[in-house]
């Protein structure tokens, strides 16, 4: 089983896939995490591009083929072996992702980005996706807090120096994706503690593997 974790910046992800994680173990399935861009050597210089402040003037199309690479490299070298040797693998974004920031978001053609991972992702599918969805400006302030507590994070904030109005269209992109296809997402509310969280994440799990939940 593929499943992604997605949302806007702030909204937990990181922390979030962890859990994932330990309940799949938990029910003993064997996992691998992972995320993008960056599960790779080279996507995590790709990463170092795509992320560094200093790139704002990374032209969109220019941006989009980035991630593009990212993905192939990844899902040659990490994803798709995982999933032939029958891990689970849970990764923090994919391509819903680049549809949302690139297509909803930046503007760019979506029809043309479905055709692009079609043509070099052979259109690998997530088979859950967990949307973690809270107000834009609530997971801004997360996200800089997180920032100014570490220094490491200042070098990936680039996204994070967007204006209100681009993260309110990644969130509205991401939930008409969720409403495109309910049987594949399921909405996390992320507005609430992080217990809550962890609770109907697990709910989604159980209700996915329920052969093997008890």
């Amino acid at each position: 089983m593929f499943i992604t974790l997605e949302g806007i910046e702030g909204s937990g992800k990181t922390t979030q896939i962890q859990i994932v994680a330990d309940w799949l173990m938990t029910i003993g399935r064997d996992c691998l995490t992972t995320r993008e861009p960056g599960g790779t050597p080279i996507g995590g210089q790709i990463r170092s591009v795509l992320l560094h402040p200093e790139n704002s003037d990374l032209a969109p199309a220019a941006e989009l083929l980035l991630y593009v690479a990212d993905r192939v490299q990844h899902l040659e070298t990490v994803v798709r072996p995982a999933l032939a040797a029958g891990r689970v693998v849970v990764c923090d974004r994919y391509f819903d992702a680049t549809l949302v920031y690139q297509g909803y978001a930046r503007g760019l053609d979506r029809g043309m980005i479905r055709q692009l991972h079609q043509l070099v992702c052979n259109g690998l599918t997530p088979d859950l996706t967990l949307l973690l969805d809270l107000d834009p400006e609530a997971g801004l302030a997360r996200a800089w807090r997180r920032i100014d507590a570490d220094a490491a994070h200042a070098k990936e904030s680039r996204f994070e120096k967007e204006r209100l109005a681009f993260h309110r269209r990644v969130r509205a992109g991401y939930l008409d994706l969720a409403r495109r296809e309910p049987r594949r997402f399921v909405i996390i509310d992320a507005e609430v503690d992080e217990q809550a969280v962890r609770e109907q994440i697990e709910a989604a799990l159980k209700s996915r593997f329920k052969g093997n939940a008890g």
